[in-house]
């Protein structure tokens, strides 16, 4: 699908017309996917762009760093010299705020369309533990059953903490491990068994079944909503002690 480039505001001419014609042409291709129930990586890029032209309208140094980052020290004077033009220049700074002015709602309409696709699907999200709750839940499996699928797809987990300016935040990383067919013997249960056998590093596996029942594109859609919503779920069924 044709991508719009982290620095397309700044980037190739400075022209309304031009910007407008790039910037629809973009959000004709997401709304294609959007019809089709495919959210990701077409979501995420949609909200960059938008915090960036609010950054961009809010703070005009946002100019500077939308520039291409991987530059060598001989260019960063050369930069300098663009970015200290670019605000300089009255005529090429009302050009980009008009651009960012059109931009703004564009986005917010088609980032809107896609948050309503994202919240029908955690309306059907179901997520349980599998046996008896354990007390370390920072790693472990997950069971993913969707509607009208006849498998089981089993993944690994393992919680990530990463730290920024405005917090400590969760992620999650996951590898996934097999499917298998949904029979009467194939239940949670004796899954998590049979992973205990056979994955001897998780003695004592926090184990969770994640049912979804709607029938979106999985890898587009169902699995990062999953991911999303199950580190959620554990941070709120966190032990005290944690």
């Amino acid at each position: 699908m044709k991508s719009l480039k982290k620095d397309w505001l700044t980037s190739g001419l400075i022209d309304f017309e031009y910007k407008k014609y790039t910037l629809l042409a973009y959000l004709k291709e997401v709304k294609k996917e959007f019809d089709q129930h495919r959210l990701y990586p077409y979501l995420s890029d949609l909200v960059i762009h938008y915090q960036n032209l609010v950054s961009f309208k809010e703070n005009k140094t946002f100019v500077y760093d939308s520039f291409p980052q991987k530059i060598t020290q001989a260019d960063l004077r050369n930069l300098e010299l663009v970015y200290e033009k670019i605000v300089q220049d009255d005529a090429m700074m009302k050009e980009l705020e008009e651009i960012a002015q059109f931009a703004i709602p564009q986005l917010e309409e088609v980032v809107n369309d896609g948050k309503d696709i994202y919240e029908s699907v955690q309306e059907h999200i179901q997520i349980a533990p599998v046996g008896i709750n354990v007390l370390y839940t920072d790693e472990g499996y997950f069971f993913l059953q969707q509607l009208n699928v006849d498998m089981t797809s089993i993944y690994q987990y393992q919680i990530t903490f990463f730290e920024s300016s405005s917090g400590r935040y969760r992620g999650i990383h996951t590898s996934y491990i097999e499917s298998v067919k949904r029979t009467l013997t194939s239940t949670p249960e004796a899954l998590k068994i049979s992973l205990v056998k056979r994955y001897k590093h998780l003695p004592v596996p926090a184990s969770y079944i994640i049912e979804v029942n709607i029938d979106y594109p999985f890898h587009e859609t169902i699995l990062p909503i999953v991911k999303r919503n199950f580190v959620k779920y554990l941070a709120l069924h966190q032990s005290p002690t944690d």
